[in-house]
This record gives C-alpha cells, structure tokens and sequence, in this order.
C-alpha cells in the first residue's frame, strides 16, 4: 500500500492546500484556548510568557491528535488527515518528527515559505516537513 497517484486518483488531494490554511487557523485557536485556560492555574505567572506556553501547548496537542488519529481537531473539522508514504496513519513516532518538522519550519522563517511555496504548488500538497518524512495530507472522504 502506498500514497495515492494525484494524476490517477486526484480526489485525494483536491483543494488539500486551502484545507490545510483553514485547519491551521482552528488549530491556532484551540490551543490558544487551551493555553488561556492553563493561565488561571499558574497562578498567572504563564501570563508573562504565553507565546512559549502555546508552543508547549501546540507540540503537545499536534502530537497527541497526529498519532491518536493522524489529523489535529483542525484538519478532523477540514476533513483531511496526514498518511505516511505507505499510505497508513501516523504512529506516534512519526507524528512526533512530523510535529517537530513543523515546529523548524515555524521558527526558521525561510523554511516555512518553503513549506507554503511547496503546498500551494506540488501535485500532492506537501509542505517541506512532508517532503522530508514522505507523508501527505489527504481528503478523508476520498
């Protein structure tokens, strides 16, 4: 079993870019609730440094919804999950590596262009962290 042909079956990855854009606002949005949530229980103290608190917050959620059902709440609401280049679902261990690609290219601003350069304009959607591992987000109807 491997990922699908986008040339034979393009059902796959049909409108995956802008899914994946949308996904990631709703994904920012939670774990900043999430993170809001967390504040009260630090004695406020969190308060000072949020941004490092959502980014603890963020690795934890994306690794833990990658590898429980290979999509963040985000791209569940989206209808797209990420497979592995067998086509199989995320384990936790690539979901971990997916995570901490992901967290690179955020901090490294010209590795994130690339990865948005690359989703807008290969054939499969792939954001520089899945052209590394060799995975690809997919509709989940398809």
């Amino acid at each position: 079993m491997q990922l699908a042909d986008p040339i034979t079956q393009p059902q796959f990855y049909r409108d995956v870019a802008s899914k994946r854009f949308f996904a990631w606002v709703i994904d920012v949005i939670i774990v900043a609730l999430i993170s809001l949530l967390i504040v009260p229980f630090t004695a406020f103290v969190a308060a000072f440094f949020f941004l490092g608190l959502m980014g603890v917050v963020g690795f934890m959620y994306r690794v833990i919804t990658l590898a429980t059902g290979s999509a963040t709440w985000g791209m569940r609401m989206m209808a797209i999950e990420i497979r592995d280049q067998h086509g199989a679902r995320l384990d936790l261990g690539q979901a971990f590596l997916h995570t901490v690609g992901y967290m690179v290219s955020w901090t490294v601003a010209p590795l994130q262009l690339i990865s948005i350069v690359l989703m807008a304009t290969s054939n499969r959607g792939q954001g520089l962290t899945d052209v590394v591992l060799g995975t690809a987000a997919i509709n989940r109807k398809a």
